[in-house]
C-alpha cells in the first residue's frame, strides 16, 4: 500500500501544528479558543486553530469595508487577473491540498483532487466572466431617452461552508465574488479548519504579491456563534451558507428580518430512476458512485434508487456483488474506494438511521455496521449499506449524511416513478436511467423532476462549475457556480439617460409648470 506522507503536504501549505485562525489576508489576528482537527482517517491530530474572538470578527469586518472601497473601482478584467493567478497557484498545490482535503475530511485522495480541480476550473470560468458583466439595453417609450442596465458589486460576502466539500464550495463563491469587485469574509465548518487556512494563505499570497489590500480576503473561525454574528450583521451584503436545512432555515430568518440578502445551499435526498429500458451497466455505476463516493457525505449522494419492478431483481442482484467488492480504508491510499465518514456523531447518525429504517419495515441486504480494529481504530469507518424501503418511510424522508442506500420498487409508467422521486421535501439533485426518449423528456418536462439538478444516464453526483448548482423546495433555491449565479453577487441598476432639451414623463403624463 503506497500512502502519501501527510506531513510533508503540510509543509508544503505553509501550515502547522498551531494555527491563525482569524486572518485579514496574511495578517493574524489573537484569537480565542482552540479548536483541534482530528483526522477521521486515523484519528490523529492534524493540527490546532485558535477561534475567532468578538474584537477580531471587528477588525475583520473594518478591513473588508475598507478594502471594498478600492476594490470595487478596480477594472473587473483586472480583478479576473488576480483570479487567474489564483488558480495558476492552485495548479502548483494541487497535490498537497488535495491531500489535506482527504485527509482532514475523510473523502478519497482521488476526490480530494478533483474538489481541487474544481476550485482550478470556476477560477477558469471566472477569469472569462470578468470581461462579461453585461447588463441590457432597452428601448425607452420617450424620445431623445436610453434605457440601460448595469450590474454593480455588492460589498461584503460572507461565506459558511460545510465539511464535506471544504475548499470548492469556499472557490465556487470566492472566484465569483472577486470578479464581481466584492470582498470575502469565510467561515469555514469548524470540522475542517486546516483546509480553511491553507486556501486563505494561498490566496492572501497572491493579493500580497499584487499589492492588493488584504481585506479583500478574510478568514473567521469558531462555532455556530461566529455564524450568528455574521447573519445578523447588515454589514454583510450577502450571506452564502451551505449546510443543513435546519441550519438554512436559521440563517434565513435572521438574514431577512435585516432585509439581507442569502444564498442558500442546503440538504438533498437525491434519486436515481430507472426505468425498463435502462442500461444496467451505466445504472450500477451511477447508483454506486453517488451512494458510496465521500461515504456518502455530498448533498448530491444517492440516497434513492428508485426502480421498475421488471428490472428490480437485476439491479438489486448487480448491487450486491458491486457492493461486495468496494474496499474502504485510509482514502490517501488510491486504490480505496471509500474512507471514514466525518466524526462518532456521524457514525452514531448512520447507525439510528438503520435501526429507524428496520423499523418500519426496511429489509436490509446489504448489511452495514462500523468497522473496528486496525487501521480502523478512528471509529469512524462504516460498511455501505443497501436497505428495501417505500418511500413514504419517515427516515427515508430524512436526509442521512452516510453510505445508506434505500432500494424502492415503482410499477407502471415513468410518471409513477417521478411522483415517488418528487415526494420528498428536499429538491437538490435527481437522475433517469433510460434509453427511451420519450421518458427522459418526461423526466426533465415542466411535470417532471422538481429539482435544481436533472440528469439522463448519468448519476446525481458530480455537477460541472458551467452549469448554476442549487437545489428547490427545502434545498433552499440558491444557486452557485456557472451560468448566471454570478448576478447573486452583484446588485442590478436601471440606467435612463434624456440627451435631449425637454423633460417629457413617462406613460404620456403632463406636469406643467
Amino acid at each position: 500500500m503506497s500512502v502519501i506522507n501527510i506531513q510533508d503536504q503540510l509543509n508544503l501549505l505553509g501550515l502547522s501544528k498551531e494555527n491563525s485562525g482569524t486572518k485579514i489576508g496574511n495578517s493574524s489576528i489573537k484569537g480565542g479558543s482552540v479548536i483541534q482537527s482530528h483526522s477521521p482517517v486515523d484519528g490523529s491530530l492534524i493540527g490546532a486553530v485558535d477561534t475567532t474572538t468578538k474584537e477580531g470578527y471587528e477588525a475583520v469586518m473594518k478591513s473588508a469595508e475598507e478594502a471594498f472601497k478600492s476594490w470595487r473601482v478596480t477594472p473587473a478584467p483586472l480583478r479576473g487577473e488576480i483570479v487567474r493567478q489564483f488558480g495558476e497557484r492552485l495548479r502548483t498545490l494541487k497535490a498537497p491540498l488535495g491531500a489535506l482535503v482527504s485527509y482532514e475530511m475523510g473523502k478519497s485522495l482521488q476526490e480530494g483532487l478533483g474538489e481541487v480541480q474544481e476550485m482550478i476550473d470556476i477560477c477558469d470560468f471566472a477569469v472569462g466572466l470578468s470581461r462579461q458583466l453585461h447588463g441590457l439595453t432597452m428601448h425607452s417609450e420617450r424620445p431623445g431617452h436610453r434605457m440601460y442596465e448595469q450590474y454593480h458589486p455588492l460589498g461584503i460576502v460572507g461565506i459558511i461552508s460545510a465539511f464535506n466539500f471544504p475548499v470548492a464550495v469556499w472557490s465556487w463563491n470566492t472566484a465569483l465574488a472577486l470578479i464581481c469587485g466584492d470582498v470575502c469574509v469565510w467561515k469555514p465548518s469548524e470540522k475542517t479548519p486546516l483546509c480553511g487556512v491553507a486556501c486563505q494563505k494561498i490566496l492572501a499570497d497572491v493579493l500580497e504579491e499584487n499589492s492588493i489590500p488584504a481585506g479583500v480576503s478574510s478568514l473567521i473561525n469558531g462555532d455556530y456563534a461566529v455564524g450568528e454574528w455574521m447573519t445578523e450583521d447588515p454589514r454583510m451584503a450577502l450571506i452564502s451558507a451551505t449546510g443543513s436545512i435546519r441550519m438554512g432555515k436559521i440563517v434565513a430568518q435572521k438574514v431577512a428580518a435585516r432585509l439581507g440578502k442569502s444564498l442558500l445551499e442546503l440538504g438533498g435526498n437525491n434519486a436515481i430512476i430507472v426505468t425498463p429500458d435502462a442500461d444496467l451497466k451505466m445504472t450500477l455505476m451511477g447508483a454506486v458512485f453517488g451512494a458510496v463516493g465521500t461515504a456518502g457525505q455530498r448533498c448530491t449522494s444517492t440516497r434513492r434508487l428508485i426502480v421498475h419492478s421488471t428490472k428490480y431483481e437485476a439491479v438489486k442482484d448487480a448491487l450486491i456483488k458491486a457492493y461486495g467488492q468496494l474496499k474502504i480504508g485510509n482514502p490517501l491510499d488510491s486504490s480505496m474506494h471509500m474512507g471514514p465518514l466525518i466524526d462518532t456523531d456521524s457514525v452514531n447518525n448512520y447507525l439510528n438511521a438503520i435501526e429507524k429504517a428496520t423499523k418500519e419495515g426496511g429489509k436490509v441486504i446489504v448489511p452495514g455496521g462500523v468497522l473496528e480494529g486496525g487501521a480502523y481504530n478512528s471509529g469512524c469507518y462504516v460498511r455501505p449499506t443497501i436497505i428495501e424501503a417505500q418511500n413514504h418511510f419517515e427516515i427515508v424522508q430524512e436526509e442521512t449524511f452516510a453510505p445508506i442506500l434505500y432500494l424502492i420498487k415503482y410499477d407502471g409508467d415513468v410518471n409513477n416513478a417521478i411522483e415517488i422521486q418528487n415526494g420528498v421535501k428536499q429538491g437538490l439533485s435527481s437522475a433517469i436511467m433510460t434509453n427511451n426518449l420519450r421518458e427522459a423528456e418526461a423526466f426533465l418536462s415542466v411535470a417532471g423532476s422538481d429539482c435544481g439538478i436533472a440528469n439522463v444516464n448519468i448519476g446525481t453526483s458530480g455537477a460541472e462549475i458551467g452549469g448554476a448548482f442549487g437545489g428547490e423546495k427545502e434545498t433552499g433555491g440558491g444557486r452557485e457556480s456557472g451560468s448566471d449565479a454570478w448576478k447573486v453577487y452583484m446588485r442590478r441598476q436601471t440606467n435612463t439617460i434624456n440627451y435631449t432639451t425637454e423633460l417629457p414623463l413617462a406613460q404620456g403624463i403632463t406636469f406643467d409648470l
